[in-house]
């Protein structure tokens, strides 16, 4: 590969990959600082069909928080929502277990309109970030239907079915990307990787294993990834041993590895050009298979957020020399 070096400042473009609520939440950072030269590859892993509607929890909480509409309690659906329809549903007899609310269902409805119509999910997501106003580009990591699957002490589980109907209670024991094989690459993915304005890609702190791995099973996506001319960096999910949010721990430790951010560092390992790692582990990380950088990477506000994407973004500039 020859070596040049990457755009900087207003110039470069930026990739990140995206899942859950994390994800989010430093996309939300980069979205503040780069607007439009921001592209979010979302894992499709969690879509699933409910009540004959096409869900996308990961993407819809993407555009949901971009837009400043998220729910700030939850951190997914959205804000001043009301209940009516699941009140309705339950006294149907209908399943309540996963809870659309009104505002959200028309996300969800919609979305199946138009895909019952013939559009790609890939144009459907610009469809409903143009309509909310986001002006970071939110892309699907693929058109194709590509679905988690949990291995656990209960059997085989739908992603879903293990996070919100069992409560991530079953202890995990493989996890599989049904569909992976046979997905594709979109042509808008494939640009955004390729660009000559490309500035450095980042993986945001979401769970390696449930929202970036399915993302890197793409067929072609990981290959991307290595033969990029930028540097790609992640923000470690692991903090002092514990998750923020979700199962992250819990799963590394069913798996057999350790919560930490050295299993972390080995997960990614030659993907990655460096690591961010939070203040509360600096002292911790040594002797680790890529390069750390340390910084605050607890969000709970949006300076939060921004801080940490501006360190992101100096990271990236800081290692765009690369062979």
């Amino acid at each position: 590969m020859t070596a040049r070096v990457a755009p900087s400042g207003k110039s470069a473009t930026y990739v990140a990959l995206s899942g859950g609520i994390g994800g989010a939440k430093l996309s939300l950072g980069l979205a503040r600082l780069l607007g439009e030269r921001l592209t979010v590859i979302v894992n499709t892993g969690d879509d699933f069909e409910h009540l004959g509607l096409a869900i996308s929890p990961d993407i819809d909480t993407t555009l949901y928080t971009l837009a400043g509409v998220a729910n700030p309690e939850t951190g997914w659906g959205r804000r001043d929502e009301t209940w009516r329809f699941m009140e309705a549903i339950a006294e149907l007899g209908g399943p309540t277990w996963f809870k659309l609310g009104d505002r959200d269902l028309a996300t969800h409805v919609e979305r199946t309109r138009r895909l019952k119509a013939g559009e790609p999910l890939t144009a459907v997501t610009l469809h409903l970030a143009e309509r909310l106003g986001v002006s970071a580009r939110v892309l699907p990591m693929s058109d194709e239907p590509v679905r988690t699957v949990v291995e656990t002490d209960a059997g085989a589980l739908a992603f879903q079915d293990y996070f919100v109907r069992e409560q991530c209670r079953p202890a995990v024991r493989a996890l599989s990307y049904e569909g992976a094989a046979a997905a594709r690459v979109s042509a808008e993915v494939k640009a955004r990787l390729s660009a000559s304005t490309l500035g450095g890609i980042i993986v945001c702190p979401s769970n390696p294993w449930l929202s970036i791995a399915p993302i890197l099973a793409v067929p072609g996506l990981r290959e991307a990834l290595k033969a990029r001319a930028v540097s790609v960096i992640a923000v470690t999910p692991i903090i002092g041993g514990k998750a923020v949010k979700g199962p992250t721990a819990k799963i590394m430790t069913e798996l057999g590895l350790s919560p930490d951010v050295a299993s972390i560092a080995r997960h990614y390992g030659a993907l990655l050009d460096a690591l961010v790692v939070d203040t509360l582990d600096a002292r911790t990380v040594t002797d680790l298979p890529v390069p750390t950088s340390i910084a605050n990477t607890i969000m709970h506000t949006e300076d939060d957020k921004v801080a940490l994407a501006r360190h992101c973004l100096a990271l990236c500039e800081r290692l765009a020399v690369r062979s």
